[in-house]
């Protein structure tokens, strides 16, 4: 059942990581009729606004998925994968049983550091379903993951210790190869100011909602705003200042997309002064008022200005 239609936006729910008994602590492998009901044996229910506090890699093998993630929509066809990252918020548009796939669900202390960094973990993120543009790389991508699957299923077959160090393996594995699917973008990362820029993002990522000036996250990280802005668009092709105000935007537009918070009660929530300097900030960068924004976000309309 396609539940697009319904408009029972009232929160955005937390969703905490509940690892199966039995299995490896910090990691699931499902196929997506296990994921549904897993979901409603929890009482998540996947078609309304969820908050993961773990990572999802979505892999689509036939028909196709509709999502909305962080802002936008996406159809994930077949081949495809889609990775959301712990605290971005989404939802399931149309039934699982249109496709057929696997999600793997780990949590972010489940790898080691090393991987974490050679597998490009952070951000600037993916926008939308990434896609091997190589046969050779899209058939490796589901042999590692069969290799998982299957890894998992068979907890009997090892010891204890060895079974989750077999599951680490293979997901750093997979998660290697995906992390390298960005191509030009993910390269960036490389670039001298990488940890500059990813301090910058943590700290916004903490403080957004009570600071909204470059020169304050400068002076707290022994910076420059200078600095900051070199590194930024070295790593996202945006301003230290458009990055800040892009992370304010894209939670201004998941509270109204998904709540039904009035507009004066958002700016209360991100630390503006008043909802008139919200509504100012807010057509700024996105060019609509926040609630011709929810009025088209909602009823799948364009954008009026842009």
């Amino acid at each position: 059942m396609d539940r697009i239609g319904q408009d029972h936006r009232d929160r955005i729910t937390d969703v905490p990581f509940r690892p199966s008994p039995g299995g490896p602590p910090g990691v699931e492998v499902w196929d997506f009729p296990w994921l549904a009901e897993r979901a409603g044996r929890h009482g998540v229910d996947l078609y309304q606004p969820l908050r993961a506090e773990f990572h999802h890699l979505i892999s689509v093998r036939s028909g196709s998925l509709r999502m909305w993630l962080d802002g936008a929509e996406h159809t994930v066809p077949p081949g495809a994968w889609l990775w959301i990252r712990p605290d971005q918020v989404y939802r399931f548009l149309g039934a699982l049983g249109l496709a057929e796939g696997a999600v793997v669900l780990f949590t972010p202390g489940f790898l080691d550091a090393a991987t974490v960094d050679a597998a490009r973990f952070g951000p600037p993120y993916p926008e939308g379903p990434l896609t091997a543009e190589r046969p050779e790389d899209a058939a490796a991508l589901q042999t590692t993951l069969g290799l998982l699957e299957d890894a998992y299923r068979r907890s009997a077959a090892l010891p204890v210790d060895a079974h989750i160090a077999l599951v680490r393996h293979l997901l750093a594995a997979l998660v290697l190869r995906l992390g390298h699917l960005r191509g030009r973008d993910a390269a960036r990362r490389g670039e001298p100011g990488a940890g500059t820029f990813h301090r910058f993002h943590r700290a916004v990522e903490r403080d957004f909602t009570a600071a909204r000036r470059v020169e304050d996250y400068a002076a707290a990280l022994g910076y420059s705003a200078r600095t900051l802005t070199r590194a930024c668009l070295a790593a996202t092709g945006r301003t230290a200042k458009q990055y800040l105000d892009d992370r304010v935007a894209l939670e201004a537009k998941r509270l109204l997309v998904h709540t039904d918070l009035a507009p004066v009660r958002i700016a209360d929530r991100l630390g503006f002064t008043t909802p008139t300097v919200f509504t100012k900030f807010f057509r700024r960068c996105t060019g609509e008022t926040p609630s011709a924004f929810r009025s088209r976000a909602r009823t799948g309309g364009q954008p009026a200005g842009r």
